[in-house]
């Protein structure tokens, strides 16, 4: 897709074969700014919850407290404040649930990397402890970690992450947890955006991409071979 907004082929990520996997790509100006259209206000993203000086909470505490607060998605910002979500609604899950089932099955068949889910958390060069809601890692940077650092929140970041938004996630936020995840080393990143049928597109040294409601994502070249079909994203099946 030419940023004129032109389809163009995309590979067929099994094969090699050319197909259709756009209706339009455009450079974007801004990930977080949100598109004109009638889709609701915009949620107010993460409650965060200020810790310092008060209080600083190692890996294995953050650890319990997420296990103790099991309804809310937790994470740790690069400032060691909390950022606290409710869970997804059931709609996300679903999504996400297939999104990882695809990651998982094709890092199983390509034998290079490891796929993750949603409950993993990595801690970034910053500081920052995330969990994406879905990533893959490359068996050869796996085997750096011994065997206590795969025991907690590894000091790690994904080559490449998946963000899907809920509709109880602010887009500006996802946006800037991209952007962060960028900062700290990730090779490839799409943040997917059901609600106003976007996904965005990251790669180092290069302007966010917006592809509009995309048949097919290809994770080419950084993940040859994986092909996310999108058809369960745009069109829920209940």
């Amino acid at each position: 897709m030419r940023a004129d907004g032109q389809t163009v082929a995309g590979r067929d990520s099994c094969h090699g074969n050319v197909r259709m996997t756009t209706r339009s790509v455009k450079p974007s100006q801004d990930a977080g700014q949100a598109p004109a259209g009638p889709v609701g206000p915009e949620p107010l993203g993460p409650v965060v919850l200020k810790l310092a000086p008060v209080l600083e909470l190692t890996d294995e505490q953050l650890r319990d407290l997420c296990s103790l607060n099991g309804d809310l998605r937790i994470e740790r910002n690069d400032k060691g404040e909390l950022e606290l979500l409710p869970p997804a609604y059931i709609t996300a899950g679903s999504q996400n649930a297939g999104i990882n089932a695809m990651l998982f099955v094709w890092a199983e068949g390509d034998g290079r990397g490891v796929a993750f889910d949603s409950s993993t958390g990595f801690t970034l060069p910053n500081g920052a402890v995330r969990s994406p809601d879905a990533s893959w890692v490359p068996r050869s940077r796996l085997a750096e970690l011994n065997d206590s650092e795969k025991r907690r929140f590894a000091a790690i970041c994904p080559d490449f992450v998946i963000e899907l938004r809920s509709n109880s996630d602010a887009l500006t936020a996802l946006a800037a947890k991209m952007q962060e995840y960028m900062d700290n080393g990730i090779k490839l990143g799409w943040l997917i955006d059901p609600i106003r049928g976007r996904v965005h597109v990251y790669r180092p040294d290069a302007p966010v991409e917006e592809l509009e409601r995309p048949e097919t994502m290809s994770g080419e070249p950084e993940l040859p071979g994986f092909s996310l079909d999108m058809a369960n994203i745009w069109e829920p099946d209940f």
